[in-house]
């Protein structure tokens, strides 16, 4: 038995079998590219093993007069030890059951004798290089679990290592924040971040949408109500301020509230204190208040849809979070941990990205951020047949509109937008659309002509001016 030890240079392989034959063979074949061990018998084996960690085994099912059991036997200690090493079964034509049972206590592939050395070698190189990707995973998933101390927030680009700078800051102060952000890019996920890196993390995190409730049942969800104050209140409710106390709440698209609880919500960040509706006798709720928006606040405030002194209580400390279109590799970070998340939600073996996937999806310009890259990843776990997850699975196939748009492609597209809008809202008035967007009447001119809008299309009588 030979018990050379691997070098740096070359990947380990340790073959078992009882036939000396067709150990010379395989080893002389390997020898080149491989540094190649071998073994001829269970307890040769184990030492092997043992001694070298080989990066891949090459096993015979059926060693001497025992049948299969010590192949077996082999396997399952080889998975106890080191269960990512790559083990190949080498089988009989009346073994495929047993090659097969191979496979489910561990085994990566199983390869039926009479052996020809070149498919086995084709085997042992698809075996190693998805052992290579398993590794890469590792070093990502170690990056997730970063030293940053928000392991749920996955990203090591400059903009989130800036984001995680005044998240740390934030933590052991009680003033309220303010998260900007587009759709999708995580700002719940910061917000709980921070209230449970905070003293506050053994009491309530509550969530309030301030969007997706209707203005008048959200101000009873935010401050509760008393029995009777109005038609359907059966009971007395308690308000999520007051489920929070002590705790933290956190107000996402905090830019749709209306000014009547504009002017609540600045009365209880200046007292602490609320009234429930229907209620005669103020309450004192001890909460941090975290906000969130895609809105720009400051020109809500300049359209008189937000209030200046409540901008200023709310955003002691703002913070930014980037698109995801502009966070380099951090997109291939995230994929990765979704990957491994949604294949083990789905039972999958070890799922990688081919690397025309990963380049288009470096390339896609992502409008809906991460929540569109956990969906997309979400799906293709779900579709791939194979071990590798390609563009189509992703759905960035040659006819994704996957290149990333220039800065002056995006501002085209959103004067677009707006033009469109303005002119559906004015019945295609262009002068009173004009005026709904600040601008002159040959700008919009210009404009549509540059953007190529036909405004006929948004007319119910072509004959307006």
């Amino acid at each position: 038995m030979s018990t050379a030890k691997p070098t740096d240079q070359k990947e380990t392989i340790l073959i078992v079998d009882d036939e000396e034959g067709i150990r010379t063979q395989i080893k002389w074949a390997l020898a080149n590219e491989y540094q190649v061990i071998t073994a001829s018998n269970i307890d040769e084996a184990i030492s092997s093993f043992e001694n070298s960690f080989p990066h891949l085994v090459t096993l015979d099912i059926s060693l001497t007069e025992n049948g299969d059991r010590e192949g077996l036997e082999i396997l399952e200690k080889i998975m106890k030890m080191r269960p990512k090493t790559k083990v190949i079964m080498i089988t009989g034509h009346d073994e495929k059951e047993m090659a097969l049972k191979a496979i489910q206590l561990g085994a990566f592939d199983f390869y039926q004798k009479p052996i020809e050395i070149d498919e086995l070698k084709v085997i042992i190189k698809r075996a190693l290089y998805i052992q290579t990707l398993e590794k890469e995973n590792e070093h990502l998933n170690a990056q997730v679990r970063n030293e940053k101390g928000f392991a749920d927030i996955i990203g090591d680009c400059a903009q989130m290592n800036a984001v995680y700078d005044v998240m740390r800051k934030v933590l052991s102060t009680d003033v309220p924040v303010l998260i900007y952000g587009e759709s999708g890019t995580g700002k719940e996920l910061v917000a709980r971040a921070i209230h449970y890196q905070s003293y506050r993390k053994n009491k309530a995190f509550i969530p309030i949408n301030c969007g997706a409730i209707p203005e008048n049942l959200l101000e009873s969800e935010l401050f509760g109500h008393e029995k009777g104050s109005f038609t359907g209140a059966y009971y007395k409710k308690e308000g999520k301020f007051e489920l929070a106390d002590q705790g933290t709440a956190f107000l996402d698209e905090i830019g749709e509230l209306s000014p009547t609880l504009q002017v609540k919500l600045l009365r209880f960040l200046q007292e602490k204190e609320i009234e429930r509706v229907g209620g005669k006798q103020p309450l004192t709720v001890d909460v941090r208040i975290v906000a969130a928006t895609n809105k720009d606040l400051e020109k809500e405030i300049k359209t008189g849809n937000f209030r200046t002194d409540l901008y200023y209580r709310l955003g002691v400390i703002t913070i930014k979070l980037p698109p995801l279109r502009e966070r380099g590799d951090d997109i291939i970070l995230l994929a990765s941990n979704f990957l491994n998340k949604y294949a083990k939600e789905y039972n999958k073996n070890s799922l990688y990205f081919e690397a025309l996937a990963q380049k288009r999806m470096l390339e896609y310009a992502w409008p809906g951020n991460v929540r569109e890259l956990e969906n997309r990843i979400k799906r293709a776990a779900i579709m791939t047949q194979s071990n590798f997850v390609s563009c189509e699975d992703l759905g960035l196939d040659e006819n994704a509109s996957a290149k990333r748009e220039t800065l002056v492609e995006i501002v085209d597209d959103v004067q677009k937008q707006y033009i469109i809008k303005a002119l559906s809202k004015t019945n295609g008035n262009i002068s009173k659309a004009a005026r709904e967007l600040g601008i002159s009447r040959v700008t919009m001119y210009d404009l549509m002509n540059k953007l190529k809008v036909e405004v006929n299309k948004y007319r119910k009588n072509p004959a307006i001016q």
